[in-house]
């Protein structure tokens, strides 16, 4: 009985290690976009430290609210837009680092109040941010990556 109970633990560990040794990390992530001191997104993206950089938050949105960035004065999406981030994420792009938007954050006004507000988000977002079309792109023309 012993060895019957073995081999489905042997095969279990088997996978887990061919899955550890095969996983590719993705390499190092930051945040940017809450800390005034942080220096630009271009300057991030300069240090070579990282591979990912989430632009953190599009802080409200969901039940019929007008989704805003909020980039801690970075830029102000009230007045000017933060369409000038447009050449720093491709500077960032060029380098072979993803850029990509966090939705949410520790504080804000955001979310979801049905299947169709979802759609409204998602939609919002695919226009805005990842490729689509919209004559108000809140961060230019540059588009953000959707996925790892």
């Amino acid at each position: 009985m012993a060895i019957t109970r073995a081999r489905p633990l042997a095969f279990l560990c088997s996978v887990i290690v061919l899955l550890v040794v095969n996983v590719d990390a993705g390499g190092i992530a930051i945040y940017w976009g809450q800390n005034g001191n942080e220096g630009t997104l271009t300057e991030t993206c300069a240090t070579g430290n990282y591979d990912i950089v989430n632009i953190a938050f599009l802080s409200t949105f969901g039940n019929g609210q007008t989704p805003m960035i909020n980039l801690a004065g970075h830029c102000d999406p009230y007045s000017n837009g933060c369409t000038g981030l447009s050449s720093d994420i491709k500077s960032c792009q060029a380098k072979g680092i993803k850029v990509m938007l966090s939705i949410g954050g520790g504080a804000g006004s955001y979310y979801l109040t049905s299947a169709e507000d979802a759609r409204q988000v998602a939609t919002y977002l695919w226009n805005n941010f990842l490729g689509g079309t919209s004559s108000s792109q809140p961060i230019g023309d540059a588009v953000l990556e959707s996925r790892l």
